[in-house]
């Protein structure tokens, strides 16, 4: 159900302030870059100071998105103190404690008035005014529902980083979540100078060889279960030293197991440094794969959601695996099937 946003009360108190600092979730996607330019760009117009400090780097295949390097890194480039001085931190993309790390602390000590802009359900208590829409099927439609409300005319460069929030989110348009709304956000940010030709061949046509012997060792491992309902797959961390990918080059993996006939669900565990299981959960159904991924300490929405498991990798697929069959309503004896 759309849920329309309040902007006035978001115009209220951006009008009064000068400074202003942006922040997304851990690993920025495309929707998190493309709302954070976004949106930089709709407050500069209006004459603010806008900085972008997130907790983790720009993955080396979005730094495109970012051509002038302006997106800074927490405790790489600017300090807990230097974040907190600011008149209104917004965050955008997440409203998770999980999800933020070090600017946890920027939140906690800042004088700051603080603003959620985000469209995911999972949801913390961040002490912060919320502007949400779980309706919506990226966060860049509701920044660019906010410059339509403005009257802000974009620049082409934040025209096309929104644009990539939204293609990015919504599967380059082939999910379920891309609806007449997102269709209406994307015409207007091609009106304003977004590219779609040309975005499409920097998100999905630079791919490395190293990508691709990482794909194919990944695809390699896919394995059934649940009545064929469910595909899975996993990726170790030597799986990384060995091809010279980087973890950036298992994006979108996740719903490779989708296109699998009569597959309903899929998952793909990414093994990180620290030995923690980073997991990536996707439906085409009505399961929630939401609801698993909070059991987790995860979240995000019914049908593309996320969480961090405790490692080894064979514990935390035996774990989401039991997870999938218990809301699938599949008994515990099947065995999957390569």
């Amino acid at each position: 159900m759309f849920m329309p946003i309040d902007w006035q009360s978001f115009k209220e108190i951006v009008e009064p302030a000068q400074r202003f600092v942006i922040t997304s979730h851990v690993r920025p996607d495309g929707d998190a870059l493309g709302s954070e330019l976004g949106l930089a760009g709709i407050l500069e117009s209006l004459g603010k100071d806008v900085r972008i400090i997130n907790p983790s780097a720009t993955p080396d295949n979005l730094k495109f998105l970012d051509s002038e390097g302006r997106i800074l890194k927490i405790k790489d480039g600017v300090s807990i103190a230097q974040a907190c001085e600011t008149d209104v931190h917004i965050v955008v993309d997440t409203s998770a404690w999980q999800q933020i790390n070090d600017v946890r602390k920027v939140l906690e000590q800042t004088a700051a008035k603080k603003v959620v802009i985000d469209h995911h359900v999972s949801s913390d208590d961040l002490g912060a005014v919320e502007f949400k829409d779980t309706s919506a099927s990226a966060t860049g439609v509701l920044i660019t529902e906010l410059a339509e409300f403005l009257g802000v005319t974009l620049a082409p460069s934040q025209a096309t980083a929104l644009f990539c929030a939204i293609a990015t989110d919504t599967g380059w348009f082939r999910f379920p979540n891309a609806d007449a709304r997102t269709y209406h956000a994307a015409g207007r940010l091609i009106e304003q100078g977004a590219q779609p030709s040309g975005l499409y061949r920097e998100l999905y046509e630079r791919s490395s060889l190293a990508r691709l012997k990482l794909h194919s060792i990944i695809l390699s491992r896919v394995t059934l279960a649940c009545d064929n309902r469910l595909a899975f797959t996993y990726v170790c961390r030597k799986d990384f030293s060995e091809t010279g990918a980087h973890p950036t080059d298992t994006e979108d993996l996740v719903n490779s197991g989708l296109s699998i006939d009569g597959v309903e669900a899929s998952f793909i565990l990414v093994e990180q440094l620290d030995k923690r299981i980073k997991a990536s959960l996707r439906s085409r159904s009505d399961l929630s794969v939401a609801a698993i991924a909070e059991t987790y300490g995860g979240g995000g929405h019914r049908q593309a959601a996320g969480a961090m498991l405790p490692g080894p990798i064979e514990a935390a697929q035996a774990n989401l695996l039991n997870a999938f069959k218990s809301a699938m309503g599949v008994a515990d004896e099947q065995s999957p099937s390569e």
